[in-house]
């Protein structure tokens, strides 16, 4: 994790930094199948874009807190997003997109995300298409909202696995994380039934389990103590910080600590940022994984970015990797940063664009 000047480094991430690193190579992309979503979680990022279902038609592009929906996209105020996401559709034209990415880009893998990508009612149609395109690592990130009616059919369809971003385990837990909203500790209730159901049903459809569970400063540890707990034996756990919390990364450390956590194996894409990933040993012998931001910078895109940390400025996420999204009443779109959507464009500019070879000359150096 990321530090300030003159910050002391723990233990654990010297621990960390002795182990030998597996190395692997990430050759997929995110897919923002829809927009729409039932929770309202403080520190989402939302893809890069605003909340589309809070924007007005004909008024400048706006990205909350104060909306209607009190769903917020941290960066869509600063980072330069000029359209809106629509919900995929397993059509040709998505058949059409995915394939070309495929040819151009060599990319074997797509993570469904959103949005609420169980809320999609037309899920496992937009994952055949996917798998017979030639897909075969087809993942979601799921909240859990509609999980135990979709993960299943999505399972049959193709799906080969789905993290679970885990918030809480009580109504009250729930609440720490969520707007206004979720104060109505019935609704937050129902949220948690609705989780615990979906990965029942995951796990039922075999398919591959994890779980995310952001931790944005200290107050949060005993909560998600609390999830470990619950949780740990039958999931992979996995650790994030929250990019928007400074606070975040001595919380972990904190975290982990408490918890008697050794440091065990480093795996780490090396195409990617966010690809670190390190396997802690609990003393019951479970285990939880730290998924660290490890910053990947193209060489020309990054070097004049003005978010740079060479430039004084302050990237968060570095290169994750490609995102897709189709925007209301336009094509579908290709982005390389959340904080930079701006570079976004129609994936058929993409990749015939220098962006595109960047990516592509990168990955073929290190191969």
């Amino acid at each position: 994790m990321s530090m300030s000047k003159g910050e002391t480094r723990h233990p654990l991430a010297l621990a960390e930094e002795a182990l030998p690193i597996r190395w692997v190579f990430d050759p997929g992309f995110r897919a923002k199948l829809l927009d729409a979503c039932g929770f309202t979680c403080v520190f989402c990022h939302n893809e890069g874009t605003p909340v589309t279902s809070d924007q007005v038609p004909g008024t400048p592009i706006t990205a909350g807190p104060g909306n209607q929906s009190q769903r917020v996209s941290i960066y869509a105020e600063k980072n330069g997003v000029d359209f809106l996401a629509d919900r995929m559709r397993p059509d040709e034209e998505f058949k059409r997109v995915i394939t070309l990415l495929r040819d151009k880009c060599g990319l074997t893998e797509m993570h469904g995300t959103g949005g609420e990508p169980t809320l999609h009612p037309q899920l496992s149609e937009l994952i055949a298409l996917a798998h017979g395109a030639g897909y075969r690592n087809i993942g979601v990130t799921s909240n859990g909202e509609n999980g135990a009616l979709a993960l299943p059919k999505a399972a049959r369809a193709g799906l080969r696995k789905v993290n679970f971003s885990i918030f809480g385990t009580t109504a009250l837990e729930l609440a720490e994380v969520q707007a206004e909203k979720y104060g109505r500790l019935k609704l937050a209730e129902k949220k948690i039934v609705a989780l615990q159901r979906s990965i029942e049903a995951a796990l039922e459809s075999d398919l591959k389990v994890s779980a995310n569970i952001v931790v944005p400063d200290e107050s949060h540890i005993e909560r998600v103590r609390h999830l470990i707990e619950r949780y740990g034996r039958r999931v992979e756990i996995r650790l994030l910080r929250s990019i928007a919390e400074p606070a975040s990364a001595n919380a972990i450390w904190t975290l982990l600590e408490s918890l008697g956590a050794t440091p065990v194996e480093r795996v780490d894409a090396w195409n990617v940022s966010g690809g670190y990933k390190v396997t802690y040993a609990l003393p019951d012998g479970s285990t939880v994984r730290l998924k660290q931001i490890r910053p990947v910078f193209l060489p020309e895109t990054c070097g004049k970015c003005p978010l740079a940390p060479w430039n004084g400025g302050g990237c968060d996420e570095g290169y994750y990797g490609l995102r897709l999204y189709k925007a209301v009443g336009g094509p579908y779109m290709v982005g390389v940063c959340i904080q930079r959507m701006d570079l976004t464009m129609p994936v058929d500019e993409f990749v015939v664009s220098e962006l595109c070879a960047e990516v592509m000359r990168r990955e073929r150096r290190r191969a």
